[in-house]
């Protein structure tokens, strides 16, 4: 036990010290309100700049990239936030990668009338999936826009998987590069929050192992939440037809949602 736990703070370090990288390099001097010095053979911030405009020290800050063993406070971080111009969801996934939020260790059980409510839905379709994307409970409506994501195949159905995977997936989804990268983005924001749950670690390999979309898109390290839209479905007669979906939180259980769609 005590080795899986320094394994999993160190994951977590890494993936603190990848993230605060790549932010601080989006960043020009310019838009830090810092005088141009000279050539940069680096883009964005330097290390140095950063920790000033922080309000800290540069060795310090060095060490939270280096992946070392320290422990931000939540001062340090708001301040990271601030100065690396962090959104909201964006924010979050520091704090939560600099180890500010619980981890959960398993799937929630889903509850017997919260499994029933797509089947109220009905025409539409609808479905909850938990953290990881799988799907919990669904109609029939569901089955019937998004072809292949729940076929039975001995595994439970996943979102993610069928989106990245499953070449219907390309047909379905008009929009496919754009809803891809809002999934995967979302993916890598529930992971950073359980860096110690291998549900979420092999989740990411596999779309790792699969995809090259998947291995390109991943170090850019986009993060965002969950939330509604619309997309654009397509059915198998080739009709187009433009969906507005919502996502709820299931009462009692924040790992999983409920979304609905409506043409």
């Amino acid at each position: 036990m005590p080795e899986r736990a320094g394994s999993d703070s160190r994951q977590r370090r890494d993936e603190l010290a990848a993230f605060l990288r790549s932010r601080r390099a989006r960043i020009t001097p310019q838009q830090a309100g810092l005088p141009l010095t000279g050539r940069r053979r680096t883009p964005g911030l330097r290390r140095e700049e950063l920790a000033l405009l922080a309000g800290m020290s540069a060795t310090w800050y060095t060490y939270l990239e280096q992946g070392r063993e320290i422990r931000a406070s939540d001062q340090v971080l708001a301040a990271l936030a601030g100065a690396l111009r962090l959104d909201a969801h964006e924010r979050d996934h520091l704090f939560r990668l600099a180890g500010r939020a619980p981890s959960t260790e398993g799937p929630e059980p889903l509850d017997p009338d919260v499994a029933a409510v797509p089947l109220l839905l009905q025409p539409h379709p609808a479905y909850v999936i938990d953290e990881t994307y799988e799907v919990l409970s669904h109609n029939p409506a569901t089955e019937r826009v998004f072809p292949g994501l729940v076929t039975s195949n001995g595994r439970a159905p996943n979102l993610a998987r069928w989106t990245f995977l499953d070449p219907r997936a390309r047909e379905v989804l008009v929009d496919w590069e754009e809803e891809a990268r809002g999934l995967l983005a979302r993916v890598r924001t529930l992971a950073g929050a359980h860096p110690g749950d291998p549900r979420h670690g092999r989740l990411v390999d596999e779309l790792h192992e699969g995809s090259s979309e998947v291995r390109e898109w991943w170090p850019r390290f986009e993060v965002q939440a969950r939330g509604g839209g619309r997309k654009r479905l397509r059915a198998a007669d080739g009709g187009v037809s433009t969906y507005a979906y919502t996502a709820f939180h299931v009462a009692g259980r924040p790992g999983q949602t409920l979304v609905i769609y409506a043409a």
